[in-house]
């Protein structure tokens, strides 16, 4: 099972595909500069850390569209 769950992640953010684009290149991020926002992280893995400061309100993600 996800932790954090889909659903709650859904609330952060308008979409998966923009859920999937945040993770990533947070992920990568964390990959390639060795830092995390999160203290006690419960995943191992990049992407699981990702999504947890996701979930923390730690990452946001701001449209560039203009209505």
């Amino acid at each position: 099972m996800l932790d954090p769950s889909i659903d709650s992640l859904m609330k952060k953010l308008d979409s998966k595909y923009t859920l999937v684009s945040v993770a990533s290149k947070r992920a990568r991020e964390m990959q390639n500069k060795h830092d995390q926002q999160i203290v006690k992280p419960k995943s191992h893995k990049f992407v699981g850390k990702a999504l947890e400061e996701i979930e923390a309100g730690l990452l946001t993600f701001e449209s560039g569209e203009e209505e």
